[in-house]
């Protein structure tokens, strides 16, 4: 039986600053971890919003325990990214934007990245 299809979740905003790294480490020398946008809203949602995990899984449109590992994993490759000194690049997630940002410049994505939109280069420290 093949795998049920992974529902879109949801987002609220458009990030602006998609890519992080240490100050003082050539790109040469990065290793980068990936945080997906929709991994990136589960962290706004409960972490800048301060809201319970029910109420961030119902703005997502998911369930409260696939909220739950998205969050979790979020928070891990953060931590990992801070303490390994790796970059943090923001792409792709199988997501669409929500409410006013849908028709805002419409750009439904899933999963594909950050097409259609200026990818700014990481600047070399």
């Amino acid at each position: 039986m093949p795998p049920r299809p992974m529902r879109c979740r949801m987002v609220g905003f458009r990030p602006d600053v998609t890519y992080f790294k240490p100050a003082g480490v050539s790109m040469a020398e990065l290793q980068q971890s990936v945080l997906t946008v929709d991994e990136l809203e589960a962290l706004r949602l409960k972490d800048m919003e301060g809201l319970e995990q029910e109420e961030c899984a119902s703005k997502m449109g998911i369930s409260q325990p696939t909220f739950h590992r998205l969050v979790s994993t979020a928070r891990k490759k953060i931590a990992t990214a801070l303490v390994e000194g790796s970059a943090i690049k923001i792409e792709g997630g199988n997501y669409r934007f929500s409410g006013s940002m849908a028709h805002h410049g419409s750009m439904h994505m899933h999963g594909h990245g950050m097409r259609g939109r200026r990818y700014r280069q990481p600047q070399e420290f």
